[in-house]
Parts: structure tokens; sequence; C-alpha cells
């Protein structure tokens, strides 16, 4: 950049200015009013958790995009609530102070500041006085409060469920921690391990999480994936008898019961109780040595692995169809935790079952007919009619299903049942840097709650942050902290604490009144803000995050505190953006781009409307540092309709301009409202551009107009349009100025296009008045280059002129 273009527009002076400007001034606070005349829009961003790496140009996409939104929002007269907060609770702290022997909260204040710092030198018009942390006493007391009411409600309850354990570092760890049965830090071998648990009930509220999808403007993928992770199914809950073990019983759930006549074998988990007892005296040690080594396996490996391993247990269990005796296998591609832990198998019809009969040498019998295959070499798992089925031959599926299940009833072997895959959520982490739990536990280790007068129980400093590497959580070393009395009777506090998912099942409640100590939120300001109108974060929390949270608002729905049935209304996620080698940005591949560099090099706003002129924002795309080059000239091209090379308004500006620069002015003050409210910034960045074009071609553009294009473009690039605005005079920020209206009769076109032929086959196009008689436009035709070309030493026979659509010349 020259010195003559930094006299121009001083990028640096001008985003420093009018930052200090929108912070000294408070110029994005909320109007805090429940009874405010202006309605109300709530965008809302995915909290980030504030790492040490701080923010690269992929995160600041969504940022940027919600940013947008809201000040287009604000102009068109809403009362915007625009906050942000921070999500930072959770392991990588806790790591890091192990590793570091730092105080979690000292390195997470760090991080905390350095985010801060680069988000305001983003100009993002964010509400600061909302401002939440997750680790703050004053936030999570709330967060404990809302576990009370879980609790309170049934939906809390204690479990000792197997996780995976880690001996060697003496820690639970989570499935995505586990690689190929080992830590993925260190890679020692892991083991499924009963740990007592907190768990909560989201299996109660399984079907509502599904049916109330529908009404949700949530992209279609992200709505499949929460119906495929609550994953319902219809079928019958079958029960088998072990042969010879009269009084075992174990209990399968098929989505097909009209196939039990086809069931030539049982497959059991390697957790299952049952195993010990009815397994052969002959098959044990195998057996045994099988389930052990089961639990080096996480549940991924398992339900994943291309090769199904099980082994024989010796016993039989004994088909309620027809009697018959089918072996039990034991297999660890079922798991203990879906379903009951065992299954039925009918390898003719399905794929899994088939290769595992095959293995095995198991009976294979065709039980529906129609495949054009030989059952025995391939499984057929289309529709049909039932054969080898007695009382269901001759029926098709639907019909025997439903037979099938009133039989079972009959004859009280089974009955017709809805299943979920969905589990209940294991709620608590046997680790230091989280929410304590508001439970404590009396003499013989039964849970109460304490008070919520008591509330927030606060998280004690340890010197030693270390797993205990017995099970038991680090809590457990802080001896004074454990001891506790209510209503004058010794206890003992919770030692697990929450998981990080806890903080962020709510925040967006607390940004509505975050400074209230004596409630989670006001019941009118909830009525007013809620639901969130527009979330946006990153589609890797599809599952997780939105179903935690959807559940948690529903429970608090049901218990009066909030007045809607799901929290956000209008989801969007922002395509990755991929760093300059094309690959996903990385601190290990070293392809992480710092907003920090581009904006000392180019400025924010050419930052901010790079992200959103790269594409569709939706959809992947690469970094290509040498693209901001192109939207920042377009910046210094508005800088110069408007201000001269001395600092004077610059003569182009104008009490006239052509009628055709008013029309272009229309045409895209209508393409960009539109597209801000589709969130299509790429095409609204595109017309804006067009427009720039226009009136540098005309040298003249009204003042009226160029105050339009500013306030346009002013979402975009808030920094050089605040600038703006101020030199044509103005002496309130932009930001709450009106957006600009359009006449609608000036966005029509006055041309068409019409498609040019040579006897019925297309050659080219051209653009000509709608009013066009057919003599003129068959001239104009006739002179396109093209066309010369193709009626060259030709005679035109018939000249077919279709207004506004064709024009066809038939000739010899």
């Amino acid at each position: 950049m020259t010195s003559s273009d930094q006299n121009q527009y001083d990028f640096k002076g001008i985003e420093q200015k009018w930052q200090n400007y929108w912070s000294k001034n408070n110029t994005f606070e909320t109007e805090s009013s429940a009874n405010s005349h202006k309605p109300k829009y709530y965008i809302l961003d995915m909290f980030p958790y504030p790492s040490g790496n701080g923010l690269h140009v992929g995160h600041v996409e969504g940022y940027a995009a919600t940013d947008i939104v809201a000040r287009f929002k604000r102009m068109n007269g809403f009362d915007v609530l625009h906050p942000m907060g921070w999500d930072a609770f959770g392991l990588p702290a806790e790591q890091y102070a192990i590793k570091t022997n730092t105080d979690p909260r000292t390195t997470t204040s760090k991080n905390i500041s350095n985010f801060k710092r680069q988000i305001n030198s983003l100009g993002f018009s964010t509400d600061w006085s909302r401002e939440i942390n997750t680790t703050d006493p004053k936030y999570y007391k709330w967060t404990q409060w809302i576990f009370s009411k879980l609790y309170e409600k049934g939906l809390a309850y204690e479990s000792f469920a197997p996780v995976n354990w880690c001996p060697a570092l003496g820690t639970v760890l989570a499935n995505e921690e586990v690689i190929d049965g080992k830590s993925e830090v260190g890679g020692h071998p892991v083991e499924k391990k009963p740990i007592r648990q907190w768990v909560l009930k989201i299996t109660d509220y399984a079907e509502r999480l599904l049916q109330d999808l529908e009404g949700l403007d949530w992209p279609e993928s992200t709505k499949d994936m929460q119906r495929h992770w609550i994953g319902k199914s219809v079928g019958a809950k079958v029960s088998f008898t072990v042969d010879a073990h009269s009084d075992a019983k174990f209990e399968v759930f098929t989505t097909r019961p009209d196939t039990l006549f086809g069931a030539t074998f049982c497959v059991l988990a390697p957790e299952h109780p049952l195993l010990e007892t009815i397994v052969h005296p002959s098959r044990q040690q195998a057996v045994f040595e099988y389930i052990k080594s089961s639990k080096h396996k996480n549940d991924l490996d398992r339900t994943t692995a291309k090769v199904k391993t099980g082994i024989d247990t010796g016993a039989f269990a004994i088909n309620p169809v027809n009697k018959q005796k089918i072996p039990i296998y034991c297999a660890d591609y079922v798991l203990m935790g879906y379903g009951s832990g065992a299954i039925m198998a009918v390898p003719a019809h399905d794929e899994r079952d088939h290769e595992f009969a095959k293995t095995h040498h198991i009976k294979i019998v065709e039980v529906v007919s129609g495949g054009q295959v030989d059952i025995q070499k391939e499984a057929y798992s289309g529709d049909g009619k039932l054969v080898n089925s007695d009382f269901l031959n001759g029926l098709s599926k639907n019909e025997a299903i439903e037979k099938m299940c009133k039989w079972l009833q009959e004859n009280d072997v089974g009955q017709k049942s809805i299943t979920y895959r969905l589990r209940d959520w294991i709620f608590s982490r046997q680790r230091y840097w989280g929410e304590p739990f508001p439970i404590a536990h009396d003499k013989d280790g039964q849970p109460r709650l304490i008070p919520e007068s008591e509330l927030p129980i606060t998280l004690p400093a340890l010197e030693d942050y270390k797993p205990t590497g017995t099970g038991e959580p680090p809590l457990s070393k802080a001896k004074d902290w454990l001891k506790c009395k209510i209503e004058g009777q010794e206890y003992t506090r919770e030692t697990n604490i929450m998981p990080q998912w806890a903080g962020s099942c709510w925040y967006y409640l607390r940004y509505i009144d975050p400074h209230n100590d004596l409630q989670a939120w006001d019941p009118e300001k909830e009525k007013k803000w809620l639901p969130v109108d527009l979330y946006v974060g990153g589609v890797e929390h599809a599952n997780l995050h939105l179903l935690y949270a959807r559940f948690w608002h529903k429970v608090l729905y049901d218990l009066g505190y909030t007045h809607c049935k799901e929290p956000f209304i209008k989801l969007r996620h922002p395509g990755l953006v991929l760093g300059p080698n094309g690959e996903k940005m990385s601190k290990s591949k070293g392809n992480v781009v710092n907003p920090d560099d581009v904006i000392s090099e180019w400025g924010t706003d050419s930052l901010r409307l790079y992200e959103m002129f790269m594409g569709p924002f939706d959809q992947m795309k690469p970094w290509q540092i040498s693209g901001i080059s192109g939207v920042h000239r377009f910046l210094k091209r508005v800088w110069r309709l408007v201000v001269s090379e001395t600092g004077e308004l610059a003569t182009t500006l104008s009490d006239t301009e052509s009628p055709e620069l008013e029309k272009q002015l229309h045409k895209t003050i209508k393409k960009v409202t539109e597209d801000c409210e589709e969130l299509k910034f790429n095409t609204a960045i595109s017309s804006m551009m067009e427009f720039v074009n226009c009136a540098v071609k005309e040298a003249k553009i009204k003042m009226e107009s160029a105050k339009n294009l500013i306030l346009l473009l002013a979402p975009f690039a808030p920094h050089m349009c605040e600038e703006l605005w101020e030199k044509l005079g103005h002496k309130d920020s932009i930001s709450f100025q009106q957006w600009p209206t359009y006449d609608p009769a000036l966005t029509k076109d006055d041309l068409v296009t019409l498609s040019i032929m040579v006897n019925g086959k297309f050659k080219t196009t051209i653009e000509l008045s709608k009013t066009i008689d057919q003599a003129s436009a068959t001239e104009h035709a006739k002179k396109h280059p093209i066309i010369i070309r193709a009626l060259e030493g030709k005679t035109i026979k018939k000249e077919i002129f279709v207004p506004g659509k064709i024009i066809n010349f038939v000739v010899k």
C-alpha cells in the first residue's frame, strides 16, 4: 500500500477510532426492559472454548455472519440481543494445568483475555455487559440449581456404568480419547470398568426430542443426525429361555418379529450378566478370555469393525415360536448399553448375521421369499411373502409383523415395543476442572441435595490436579472441603464433577439476565427474548450439544421456567474454511491463518468482507490470501466515491445521476436486503460491487445514493462506513440508522434475454428491450458475429419471433 493510499484510506486509524468509540459509548448494549416497543431478535453464536491457540480465520466466519445479521436487524428497527461468553470448563485446561503445574483458573483467564481482544479487533457489535463465563461461581451456581431441578424431577440418578478406564493414566477417558483400545495420550491400554456415575434420564424425552424436530428451521442433514442418534425403532420384545437353565431368560428387541422362524442363533454382549451362569463348562476359559479382550475396545471400534468376532458359549436358547434349540454366541459387536445387550440373528435376511453364520457354520433358513439369490451364499434383505413360517406363511411383511406381535402377547413370550438407540446421559467426570454437584452423601452413602440457599458449591483450589489412580476423582483430595453439615447432620460432598456440556446446556438463558443474583433469569425477560431467532455454530455439535440443550430446555419448560418448547428456532452451520493448502486448519499441519496477521496487513473490514465473499456461507471453501486484495480494492473504490485525495468530499457526489444508476441502486438495495435475510452474504457483496462499478463508470452519483450504499455496506464493513457516514455530516453512529428501502418498479429490468436459433438449433443469446418489435429484434440478431457466420451462404426462408423468448431463422 502506497503512502498516498494510506492517506486516503487509513484503515488502521479508522478501525481503532471506531472500536474505541463503540466501547466508550456502550453502543451495542441491548435494551434491558422487557417492555421495549421494538420487535426482538436474538442472535446467538455457539460460545467458544478459550483455548491457548486463540482464534483462526475459520472461527471468524461464523462470528462475522452473526454480526452482519445483528447490525442488519438493528437498522431494520429490531431490539437485538447479540451476546458473547466463554465455555471455559473442560479437559484441555485441566491437562495443561497438570502438564505445567499451573492453576487452570490462571490459564483460562489469560486465554479469555486473548479471545476477547481478538473478537473486539474484529469490530463485532457484541453486548459485553452480558458476558458470561461457565467457570464463574455466579454462573455455575445456576447450573447447580438446574441440576437440582432435574434431581427433584427424578431425572438424575446414580449408576455403576462401564466406562473407558486407563490404569496407566489413572483416569476415565471419553470414547474419542481411545484409539484401537489404547489411550490417545501415551498409547496405554484401556479397559471397561464400572465406576459410580451420575446419569440423566434423557431417554424419558426421546419421543419429544424426535417429534419436535419437525417444526424447526434447521438444515435437514442436522435433523437427520439427531433422528439417527435418537434412533427410534418400532418392533417387538421377545423372551428367549436358555436350554437346561429353566430360570435363565433373556430378552431381545427386533424390528422384524415376522422373521422369528428364521432365527437360528442368538448373540449376547460380553458384559451380559447371564453369560457367567449359562456358559458351558467346556467353553468357560475361552469365553472368559474373549470377554477380557473385549474390555480393551471402545464401543465405536466394536460396532464398526469390518470383521465381527465372536465365540460359541456352548449354551442354547429355545426359539419361542418353534421350540427349536439355537446356539448362543458371545460377540463384542453387541453392546450392553444398547437395547438389552442381546440379539436374535436371522442370517438369511441380514448381511451381518449371514457373514457370522457362514464363519461359524450356523444353519441359514429362508423365511422371506422374493430374492433372486442363493440364500446359502447371500442374504436377501428385501420384502416378500413369508415362507417356512407356519401361521405367517403367505403374509406380507406388515401383516406378518402385526400377527406375530399378537401371537407373542397371547403366548406371554413377548410384546409389541418401541425402543430408542438413545441411552441415558452419563453426566459425571472423574476430573477436577468442572462444576461440583450440589449433592452430598450421608454415612450410608445415600445422596441428598444440598439446599439451594447454600449454592454455589464452589470448586476448591487444589495443588495437585492429577488423577488419583484409583478411579476416585481428584476432589477426593480436598479433605477440608469434603465434609459438610446439612441440618446438623454430617455429610460428604460429591467428588465427581459435571461434564463440560453442563454449562453450554443453558447459557442462552443466562444471557437474557446475566446479573440476576436472585433468579437464573427473570420470567418476563425470558418471555421477551426466547426462543433464539438465529443460532450459528459448527456442524460438529449437531448431535450432543444440541440434543443436550434441547433436553434441558424441555425439562425447564415442563417445570414452568420457560414458555417455549424449543430453544433454537433457526440454526445454520458455517462451512469449513480450509487452510491455504486445502486441508482443515490445524496447528500440527502448520496451515492455521491468524486473523491478527490479516488485520495488520489488510484491516478488519477487508477480513470480514473477504470471509463472507469466499463462497456460500454453509459451504466448504479454501482460504486464499490473494483473494483479500480484491475486496480491499473494492473498499478503496467505495472510499473514493465519497472522499477526495485531499480528504474533502469527492467531486463525484452530485445532485443528479443517470436513470440507469438509480435503477441499479434500487436493484442493489433489494438484493442485499433479501440476501442478508437468507445469509447469502457472498451474492450481497457481489451486487454492491456491481453497483460501485457502475457508479465509477458514471462518474456522478447522488449524495442520497452514496448514503444508501454506505448504509448497505455498514453491516459488512462497519468501521469504514462509520467514518464515511461521519464525513457526510452525520453525528450519530450509523449502527442505528434506518435501512434503505427500494421502489419495486425500479427493480424490474427493461431488457430481456432472447435465445437465437438457426433451424431450431441454439446459437447464442442477446439482450433486447422488452417492447422491441420483430423487425428490429431480427435486425439486431443478424448483426451478432455468431449469427453472421451461421447465416453465411444461406437463404433465410422464414423468421420466427416469440417476444421475450426466441428468434429462429429458418434457412436453406
